[in-house]
Formats: structure tokens, sequence, C-alpha cells
């Protein structure tokens, strides 16, 4: 089956979290990413546990469909071998502290006076220009700077991050779009591009309701917990044996909401009229909604609030994730065997192509697990490949 990005050869010199995940989208659609790591590999290597028959889970997790090799770029034998490897590859990838790059005589100019074609993506914490280009990007303090931490969480309690390293995500998410649209301008005109862009961009560009209020009232939106700022009721409620999430966010689902809960003296009371009077006193509907819920099981309301049409879903752990017969049945789990961990398992494809989908094909490399095969691409013969190990400047 052809797959969407085959014969796109991505050049990924990435670690952790933001660089390996746009390589690992690129990668599930079919693009040939060559995963290089230094002599002591990913940092994403020796996070903490679980790790699976001595191989860390979160590597895997977000390295999957790559080919890797070894390489050692403080070297100048090992700075040619990337040389060489750029100038066959469409784009190349890398999240390293501004300046690094350019350090090893490798940045957008070196590469792209050899190949104008080139398409050059660069993710960091900061961007590469700016007062704090220079600094390094860890996803927690882009999530605090972005102004996400400010709106996650419960007002009057301590500032909490988003569950998942969301800027770290979106940033790969970002440099993958971006590129996407580099390799189509170059498939109509030749030209290569360098791609710029940073966690911190990342987090804020996810806030575009809070970003927007405070546009238009010059006030910092406080968090609410897990209520909407536009819409109610539309958040968590506490049921007799747990949580469900209820999405009456429209006049209709409202209506319908009151007539399940046995409360159609709410559809008359002038705090909860319309959704802009649920909003403004959101705190006592919600009050009145979980003394309510809290009557009966979540499964039995929910039961209920499915045959009236009220969007409401269970507020579930991991474990119950994996157990829901919709998330089985939109393949999001996939076993895929790995060559030294044994059968694992891995998060499916999110996203579904009719003609060309993408396709979970490999695990990710052991450390420098394809190195030969790489090098023999580049036409270096098995004696060549032998002196570059005994040198160190492969592995």
């Amino acid at each position: 089956m052809v797959l969407a990005l085959e014969g796109m050869r991505v050049l990924e010199i990435t670690q952790v979290m933001s660089g390996p995940f746009c390589g690992l989208l690129l990668a599930d659609l079919g693009a040939d990413v060559i995963k290089v790591e230094k002599p002591d590999g990913d940092d994403s290597r020796r996070m903490a546990p679980p790790t699976i028959q001595g191989e860390s889970a979160a590597f895997m997790a977000i390295n999957r469909n790559k080919r890797g090799l070894g390489l050692n770029l403080k070297t100048d034998e090992g700075r040619e071998v990337f040389r060489q490897l750029a100038a066959t590859s469409d784009v190349l990838l890398e999240n390293f502290r501004p300046g690094t790059m350019q350090d090893f005589g490798l940045g957008y100019s070196d590469l792209s006076s050899r190949d104008p074609a080139l398409i050059y993506c660069s993710i960091s914490g900061f961007g590469q220009t700016g007062p704090y280009s220079k600094r390094g990007g860890f996803d927690l303090v882009a999530q605090a700077m972005s102004g996400l931490m400010s709106i996650t969480g419960h007002e009057d309690q301590p500032p909490v991050k988003v569950g998942v390293p969301i800027a770290d995500l979106n940033a790969g998410f970002y440099a993958c779009y971006a590129i996407l649209a580099a390799y189509i301008h170059r498939l109509k005109t030749g030209e290569g591009q360098y791609i710029d862009t940073s966690l911190l961009e990342a987090g804020l560009a996810y806030t575009f309701w809070e970003s927007s209020i405070y546009f238009a009232t010059g006030v910092s939106p406080p968090p609410m917990g897990s209520a909407h700022r536009l819409s109610a009721p539309y958040q968590a409620v506490r049921a007799a044996d747990g949580y469900l999430a209820l999405g009456a966010a429209n006049q209709r689902a409202w209506e319908q909401l009151c007539a399940v809960i046995g409360r159609r003296d709410l559809l008359s009371d002038a705090r909860f009229v319309s959704n802009a009077t649920r909003t403004r006193h959101q705190r006592e509907l919600a009050g009145i909604l979980e003394a309510v819920f809290a009557t009966r099981p979540v499964a039995e309301w929910l039961a209920d609030l499915e045959r009236a049409g009220v969007p409401a879903g269970p507020v579930y752990n991991m474990e119950q994730v994996y157990q829901d017969p919709q998330v089985q049945a939109r393949d999001m789990v996939v076993d895929l065997e790995h060559p030294t961990a044994g059968l694992t398992k891995m998060l499916g494809l999110p996203v579904k192509l009719s003609r060309t989908p993408g396709q979970i094909r490999r695990p990710a490399p052991t450390l420098g697990q394809h190195t030969d095969e790489i090098l023999r691409e580049l036409g270096l013969s098995t004696e060549s490949i032998l002196a570059l190990r005994e040198r160190q400047v492969v592995f």
C-alpha cells in the first residue's frame, strides 16, 4: 500500500519530545525518518521507569517507524557524514538550543548553500530570535510563560500544568504542519526554506479563547477547573460513584438536560434562561447540578442522558480508556514486536486516510540499530564503515 509521504526523507537530530514527536508524525505517514543519536543516545532513553526489558517506554512510544543512526558530531568525520546525509534528505529536523548546529557548521546557511532545496526545521524553547532565544526549552517553563498554567486548574489554588506536555507536543504539531507546507511549496518550485518554531509560541497558540478575552477586556481570565469560559453547563460533575463530563452547551441540550434531571423549573430561572446568563452564574448552576447528580451512579445518568441526546461521557483513567469499545473499534492500540523488548503496545493512529492510510511499520530503533544500513546507502563500503566504527565516529 502506498503511504502518503512515501519518498520523503527526513534527517532527524532531536531529543525527548517536541522534535521526536514531529518526526513520528511524518514517519507514521510514510516518510523515511533517520533518527541521529549521540553516543549515549537520546536523553529519553534514560527517563524514569517504566522500562520494558531494559528499553525506555518513553523513548519507544515517540520514536516508532524510524531508523536509528549512531553518529558522533564532535568529530570532523561525523559532521561530514551528517552533511552527506543532509544532501540526500528532503527535510532536516533539529531541536537543539539555538546556535548549536551553527557551532557544528551544520546550520541552515551551511547546508542550504550545498542544497537550496533543503527544508530545515528548528524547534527551540523560545525561537531563534528575541531576548530569550539562547535559553533552553522545557515544556513546564513554556506552559508557565505562555499563560497556560494561569488558566489551568482551579481558582485560588497553586498553578497547575496541563497533564500532558502540551507545549512540547504542539510544537511538534506546528513543526510538522510547517514542514508539509514547505514540502508542497518545494514540489511546486524546487525551493527549500527555513522553519523556526518554539515551545513558547506553541503553548501560546492554544489560548485562542483566553487571548481574545484579554484583548477585548484587558482582564486576564482565571482558571475554571473543568468548566468552560463561554458555555454552561459544560464541565465535569460528581455523581454517586464518580464523575461524568456534561456538555449541555447549547439551548436545546440545556432544555433536554433539565427534563432528564427533573428540574424543568430551572428553565424559567432568570439566572439560567440563556447561555450568557448560565455562564455568568456558572458556580451556582454547578452546585445545583451536582446536588442532583450525586443521587445516582454515573452509568445510570449516562444512559438517560444518551437517550435524551445530551452530550456526556464518563471521566476515565487510562485503564478504562483502553477498555472502552469505541477506542478499541478505532484501532487506537497496536501490537508491535520490538527486537529486545518483545511484544509491546503502541498508541494507534488518530487520523484515518482512505487512500493513503498511515501505518505503524517498525518499532523504535535500538541505539544505532540501522547505522550500517544507512551508511551503505551513502555508498560506504563495509571496510569504510568498520574504520569509522573503530575511530568512534559511528556506532
